[in-house]
């Protein structure tokens, strides 16, 4: 008995949040290096299928960083960085395309298939949703088949939430030239909630959030307005891979979206946690 009036009193702290975010747009991107196992994914997805249930209107982005490195590797490509940007000729892309578009987006979609909701995998090329245009490294040095998100055409995604599927989305583009492009998955995920007026943007990542100390959770910070981020990234707390998350946060806030999130989401039913409760799990990014 008292095991049931636990959960009855789970349930009642989380309806205020549930009634708040009914009807909401929230668009998560599941970072590759979260995928470490399948009890991973599985509970992640679980609290996807969840907010869908719950009248929330979740739109998944993915990235697939090591298992294209992976492949190439396997294959025989020789994986290039520049300036933090994966080298994309044309194996390589299109390797990026069939893990993106193929492996990683099905396995997704799948499993969300499995654990009772309905989902539909995409490329940004469906629909024309993603329009990208070439970009070079920050050096200027030429990278290849690598864009940036030009436009977001989402007609494709308001029709399936209108008959209440869940788009999980590779981040693909299609330049005018009619070539695809390989487009960061943190920025696809910000353009694409600037888009559609998300209320929450969610990075699920493998750190606990934007820490003080590196690797130390007991110094995350739970809660970071805007105008600290040049200051964070100066004193290097946010570097690295943490950069383009932080970036596209601070060009949804700028643009409309209410609320941006960093969370482990290595973590069982980190997302659930983050939106559901009072404390949260990750770090916020906020006006």
């Amino acid at each position: 008995m008292k095991d049931s009036i636990e959960k009855a009193r789970i349930l009642i702290e989380a309806f205020p949040y549930i009634r708040q975010w009914f009807g909401a747009t929230i668009v998560v991107k599941y970072g590759g290096s979260t995928r470490s196992g399948s009890e991973e994914l599985k509970t992640t997805l679980q609290d996807i299928v969840l907010m869908k249930f719950v009248g929330m209107r979740p739109v998944v982005v993915h990235g697939g960083g090591k298992d294209i490195t992976r492949l190439t590797e396997k294959l025989g490509i020789h994986s290039q960085f520049v300036d933090g940007l994966r080298v994309t000729d044309l194996p390589t892309m299109e390797v990026v395309e069939m893990v993106l578009g193929g492996k990683i987006n099905k396995e997704l979609v799948a499993t969300i298939q499995q654990l009772g909701g309905q989902a539909v995998g995409l490329s940004g090329k469906d629909g024309g949703m993603l329009e990208a245009s070439r970009v070079k490294s920050k050096s200027g040095k030429d990278i290849g088949f690598v864009g940036k998100v030009s436009k977001v055409n989402t007609a494709i995604l308001e029709i399936l939430d209108k008959e209440q599927f869940i788009p999980v989305i590779a981040p693909l583009g299609l330049g005018k030239d009619g070539k695809t492009y390989n487009v960061n998955a943190d920025e696809v995920a910000g353009a694409i909630a600037v888009a559609l007026k998300a209320e929450k943007l969610v990075f699920l990542t493998d750190v606990p959030g934007i820490c003080k100390k590196k690797e130390d959770p007991k110094s995350l910070m739970s809660s970071v307005r805007s105008s600290e981020v040049p200051r964070l990234i100066n004193k290097k707390i946010i570097s690295g891979g943490m950069i383009p998350k932080v970036e596209a946060c601070l060009y949804a806030l700028k643009s409309g979206v209410k609320k941006t999130h960093i969370i482990d989401g290595t973590e069982a039913h980190a997302l659930l946690l983050e939106i559901f409760t009072p404390e949260g799990v990750g770090t916020q990014i906020i006006p």
